[in-house]
């Protein structure tokens, strides 16, 4: 099957199911993955050696190439893995958990890297260090911290990678700069609404679906 169509295939599925992690957790079947859609009875195995499972590295090749496409979309969402949302979960996602309409109050460190995200996106992870002043292993942590908040409450999403280091560089942007009209109709979406979208979407007992309802009840604790 050509990358193309195989890049249908994963929408087609994110769309499906609505969030999908890109590999499986344990070759457990929950939370459902990219992965198990795309090959159901084939247990994930992590070797990227000459010996090991050439689809693996493939699917990381076409997440980031999917990552860019604006048809569905990427962040470190679920336990700070990779997650795609179809665009109607996603836009429910950021009512459900006030990230669109000014019911998270972001520390310090998370607002200011939004801010340089509002002001030029997208921006690689080197790039956003160095603009911030945050370089080296001693702020490594300091990133972290800051980061995590923008990515629970999905401020910001990954857009392709960079070769700006001898290893690519995820790209970061403002969700509201890159997928404005989902940010815009989010903010009329009331949290119950959006809350009964995906409880339906997504099924009550789902694990994308908990793990909202977990960030939604913290957002006060950031």
């Amino acid at each position: 099957m050509s990358s193309t169509k195989k890049k249908a295939q994963m929408v087609k599925a994110i769309n499906e199911r609505g969030c999908l992690l890109v590999y499986p957790l344990e070759n457990r079947k929950e939370p459902a993955s990219l992965w198990s859609e795309l090959y159901p009875r084939t247990k994930m195995r992590w070797e990227w050696d000459q010996d090991g499972d050439n689809r693996v590295a493939e699917m990381w090749v076409l997440r980031e190439e999917l990552s860019r496409s604006e048809e569905v979309i990427y962040a470190k969402w679920f336990r700070n893995r990779a997650t795609f949302f179809s665009k109607e979960v996603f836009l429910n996602m950021l009512a459900y958990l006030g990230s669109s309409q000014g019911r998270i109050h972001l520390p310090r460190s998370s607002q200011e890297a939004l801010d340089s995200f509002l002001l030029d996106s997208p921006q690689s992870t080197k790039v956003i260090k160095e603009n911030l002043g945050w370089q080296g292993k001693l702020m490594e942590s300091h990133y972290n911290r800051a980061m995590k908040p923008l990515w629970n409450y999905l401020f910001v999403v990954g857009y392709g990678e960079v070769q700006d280091s001898s290893f690519p560089s995820l790209n970061m942007a403002a969700a509201q700069n890159l997928f404005e009209d989902l940010w815009l109709q989010s903010e009329s979406i009331s949290p119950d609404k959006a809350e009964a979208f995906l409880e339906n979407k997504l099924g009550s007992d789902n694990p994308f679906f908990k793990y909202a309802q977990k960030m939604a009840k913290s957002s006060s604790q950031i």
